[in-house]
C-alpha cells in the first residue's frame, strides 16, 4: 500500500471515528438529561431549544464528516493519488456540490478543510455541552441530584 493510500485511508478511519463519537456524545446529554434531573423538570424552553440548535449543528457536522471519510475511502481505492482525487472531483461534480477547478486541491489540503471541520465540531460540541451544565446547575439550584 502506497504512502498516499495510508494517508487517506487514516483520514477516512478517523473522521469516521470522530464523528461517530461526537453525534454519541452530542446525544448522551439529551437521553441522560431528563432521567437525571426527573420530577423536577428540566430547563427553561429557551436553553432546552438552545440546547437542541447546538445538537442539529453537531449532528450535521458529524454527517459532512462521514461524507468526507466516504470520499477519502473513494480515493483510497484508486491505483494513484491524481486518478483517486480526480474520482472523488467526479462524484462531487455529478451531485453538484463542487465546480472543476483548474488545480484541484491536493490530498493534504483536502485533510487539513477536513480536520478544520472537525475542530468546528469540536467547539459546537464544547458550547453545547456547557449549556448542558449550565442548565443541569440551574435546575438543581447547585445541590446535589442525589
Amino acid at each position: 500500500m502506497t504512502q498516499w493510500k495510508m494517508t487517506a485511508s487514516a483520514a477516512a478511519r478517523n473522521l469516521g471515528r470522530n464523528s461517530i463519537f461526537s453525534g454519541l456524545t452530542a446525544l448522551l446529554p439529551l437521553i441522560v438529561g431528563p432521567i437525571i434531573i426527573g420530577y423536577r423538570g428540566f430547563a427553561p424552553s429557551f436553553g432546552w431549544l438552545l440546547m437542541l440548535v447546538f445538537f442539529v449543528i453537531v449532528l450535521a457536522l458529524a454527517v459532512h464528516l462521514l461524507f468526507d471519510a466516504l470520499l477519502f475511502r473513494l480515493a483510497s481505492s484508486h491505483e494513484t493519488e491524481t486518478a483517486g482525487l480526480a474520482a472523488v472531483d467526479d462524484l462531487l461534480f455529478r451531485m453538484q456540490l463542487r465546480k472543476p477547478d483548474r488545480t484541484p486541491p491536493g490530498l493534504e489540503r483536502r485533510i487539513a478543510g477536513s480536520r478544520r471541520i472537525v475542530w468546528q465540531q469540536r467547539i459546537v460540541l464544547a458550547i453545547y455541552l456547557v449549556i448542558f451544565a449550565i442548565l443541569l446547575l440551574d435546575v438543581t439550584d447547585g445541590q446535589p441530584l442525589c
